[in-house]
């Protein structure tokens, strides 16, 4: 009885679950999509799935985690494709790329060391349960209790996901609070800079995920921008990323939308991260784009 107790307390608790969880739990917890998101942190805050859905006539999943969990490689992959409703036939997908999302540390040489492999993109099986007690188990490491203190009905969390995988992030925005955090992203990536290479597997991955979807529907390469100090850090480490991804584009016959001549027009939180009010302008920006370019998507 005591064992059933317990299993009780902890399935109810489980129902508590939500997008004040963590940063990845929703991913795991709704439908399977037909038209999705795909990158980093970058596609996770500046894409919002409810303004594509408006403005193009189509539902949408936000599926982007951040740079150490999902950039592209065989782990993402096999994740979109379960992650992907199987029915899908004419569906519209919107790749977001930056170099750090094809990215990889210069000393690692097996795929088994990519950072990837601990992410929940490896060792989760279920997408689409609520609750998902197979994330709570296998990922979620904190008091299950927090799932019902700092559920969603007592107040958004600073960094809330919801169902439709957006992250909506809310910190001070103020001009000194967003230079620190600028001054901090900035001294990040100069020193990734140094420690990582463009990688022909995740260039490969980012092919293979496009060649896959396309069969499944329309896909558009979107390049999104950050500050001007980080875009210059990005012109320092990969001069020609622009240029291989227009050719990958061509390559695979889709558009490739490149936003990073634009970095100015847009406000961070963090120099790499836009703001969500800059989010809702930009991701209006990708819609008109694909519908300046595509015809039929409704």
């Amino acid at each position: 009885m005591y064992i059933i107790g317990v299993l009780l307390i902890f399935g109810i608790l489980g129902s508590f679950a939500d997008g004040n969880t963590d940063d990845n739990y929703m991913h795991f917890a709704v439908k399977k999509p037909q038209n999705i998101v795909l990158g980093d942190s970058r596609g996770a805050q500046a894409v919002l799935p409810e303004l594509l859905s408006q403005k193009l006539g189509k539902e949408f999943d936000n599926f982007s985690l951040n740079v150490v969990q999902s950039p592209y490689g065989g782990i993402y992959y096999k994740a979109l494709q379960r992650k992907l409703d199987p029915e899908t036939k004419n569906g519209l997908f919107i790749v977001t790329v930056d170099p750090w999302n094809v990215s990889l540390d210069k000393n690692i040489k097996k795929e088994s060391d990519f950072p990837e492999e601990h992410s929940p993109l490896k060792n989760m099986h279920f997408y689409d349960l609520s609750p998902n007690y197979e994330y709570l188990l296998k990922n979620y490491s904190r008091s299950w209790f927090k799932l019902y203190a700092e559920r969603e009905a007592a107040g958004k969390s600073s960094t809330y996901l919801h169902k439709d995988g957006w992250m909506e992030v809310s910190v001070n925005m103020e001009k000194d609070s967003v230079a620190k955090r600028e001054t901090e992203k900035v001294n990040f990536y100069r020193d990734l800079a140094k420690k990582q290479h463009i990688s022909p597997t995740r260039i490969k991955a980012l092919q293979d995920i496009i060649a896959f979807l396309k069969s499944k529907g329309t896909v558009c390469l979107v390049r999104i921008p950050a500050s001007e100090k980080i875009m210059e850090i990005e012109k320092t480490y990969s001069p020609e990323f622009s240029e291989t991804m227009k050719h990958i584009a061509l390559k695979h016959g889709i558009h490739f939308f490149d936003f990073s001549s634009k970095g100015n027009e847009y406000q961070y939180t963090d120099g790499n991260h836009m703001y969500k009010e800059s989010g809702k302008v930009f991701t209006a920006q990708i819609a008109d784009s694909i519908l300046g370019k595509t015809k039929n998507l409704k």
